[in-house]
């Protein structure tokens, strides 16, 4: 099983050996690889947030983190239990010099894995992501003395500020969800959803609530990505209460599905459109979302008079793109919902609050709003690449036959046509080429698909 290195934390499976896997030699070493980088930033005592999703191997997996960081003479901000969003914002409400998200998201129970976190409560750039892995691979650390390790500082409040947080936000209107008097299903997937979400519908005004899979021990009752085919429970048990809607997230809770009250899913691209549209309504401004989601929010943007941007696949690459062109909203169309007004960071649980908002000003069903929006359909297939093969050739062949349309080379090569689009990438962990396309039929998008890989299989 895998280890993952990358710019932007530590994942792995655990138990095996060293090096291989998420090891406790390997969390030692990357713990300490990142405290050693906050404290060569600047002289001064550091502070770090460290919070975990319910996963089995989450209260070892946290042990082994906050001592490294101990032992380096960093104090820690224990959360515990926790979700991403709220971790993120508690670097900022704790003044803290850094935080360490420990969830390996939507990735099976033997995953787990280090999200890194600078002051901002935001991810840690492409080049500090660098530093970190250069000091971990020499393991250049300097432990602390007898008289300067760190302190652990409980925290027991950080959900509860997160909450406050959301509901000073002014688009969302409590009076107008208790009036809709909502039924909701939640699908916790036994993980920190299964008391965040029913936290945040609470104090929304929202009483009609149904979890499913609440019991968090980690045992994710079925696969945790929030995707059709692992929803059929929530989906079936939409229809069993006639809720008004249902409601998925993954085990650290910074992305949201939601299934409409006829017992279909609303659609994972979708999340962002809705929110997005809503959003627009009442504060006009640019929109981002990666290059390979849905076209639908260019639509809505549009249909509204403002700007979209695309950026590379990345919440840093959105993140960026957000701040450089000023985006009053942004994400991923895995579910992802960022909003800057809040933090720079994918947050499910202020995406439910602006989507009930949306529903009961709206007054129209889930299934009716869906309606409402243009109709895209997504396929995702790969090509394995034999070794030796070159993706320049590929990429400068693909562009020179696609010429009278638009292209985009950020991240890979994306092909826009009049009413479909293909986006090609490389994969970083596997010899593969990941084929995303979109267009107007299922059966159209896989066509394009399709075209597509035999195309390439003519250049390589």
């Amino acid at each position: 099983m895998p280890l993952i290195k990358s710019i932007s934390g530590f994942r792995g499976t655990i138990g095996g050996k060293p090096n291989e896997n998420l090891t406790p030699i390997d969390l030692v070493k990357f713990a300490s690889a990142y405290g050693t980088w906050l404290l060569s930033k600047a002289p001064g005592k550091k502070k770090v947030v460290v919070g975990r999703d319910g996963r089995i191997s989450g209260e070892m997996v946290e042990a082994l983190v906050e001592q490294s960081l101990l032992a380096l003479g960093i104090d820690v901000i224990h959360l515990g239990l926790s979700t991403t969003p709220t971790v993120e914002m508690a670097v900022v409400f704790e003044k803290a010099d850094g935080g360490i998200i420990l969830t390996a998201s939507h990735n099976p129970k033997q995953w787990n894995a280090l999200k890194l976190l600078n002051a901002k409560g935001e991810f840690v750039s492409g080049e500090e992501g660098k530093t970190i892995l250069t000091l971990a691979a020499n393991e250049d650390f300097n432990y602390a003395t007898i008289d300067a390790i760190g302190k652990i500082i409980p925290n027991s409040n950080s959900l509860e500020k997160h909450i406050d947080a959301i509901l000073q936000n002014s688009l969302i209107d409590i009076a107008l969800i208790k009036q809709a008097n909502f039924s909701v299903v939640v699908d916790a997937i036994n993980s920190s959803g299964a008391f965040a979400v029913p936290a945040l519908l609470k104090a929304i005004g929202v009483d009609k609530i149904t979890v499913l899979n609440e019991v968090m021990n980690g045992e994710f009752a079925h696969n945790p990505e929030p995707l059709k085919e692992h929803l059929t429970e929530l989906c079936t048990t939409v229809l069993k209460n006639k809720a008004h809607l249902g409601i998925a997230v993954d085990p650290d809770v910074d992305r949201l599905c939601f299934v409409s009250e006829d017992g279909n899913l609303f659609g994972e691209e979708y999340t962002l459109v809705a929110v997005a549209d809503f959003i627009l309504q009442n504060k006009k401004g640019s929109t981002v979302s990666n290059l390979s989601s849905t076209r639908a929010l260019r639509d809505i943007t549009e249909k509204h008079g403002c700007s979209y941007f695309a950026s590379a696949v990345g919440e840093v690459n959105v993140v960026n793109k957000m701040k450089q062109e000023n985006a009053v909203i942004g994400g991923e169309g895995n579910g992802g919902i960022i909003v800057p007004d809040l933090h720079y960071g994918r947050d499910a649980l202020i995406g439910i609050a602006l989507f009930l908002t949306h529903l009961a000003k709206a007054k129209l069903s889930a299934s009716a709003l869906r309606a409402s929006y243009p109709a895209y359909f997504m396929s995702k297939m790969k090509i394995d690449l034999e070794a030796g093969t070159s993706l320049a050739k590929i990429f400068t062949a693909l562009e020179e036959k696609f010429k009278s349309f638009a292209i985009n080379k950020e991240d890979g090569l994306k092909i826009d046509f009049e009413k479909e689009w293909v986006h090609l990438r490389a994969s970083n962990t596997e010899p593969i080429i990941r084929v995303y396309t979109e267009s107007t039929s299922q059966a159209s998008a896989d066509k394009l698909a399709q075209e597509i890989i035999s195309i390439i299989e003519t250049i390589k």
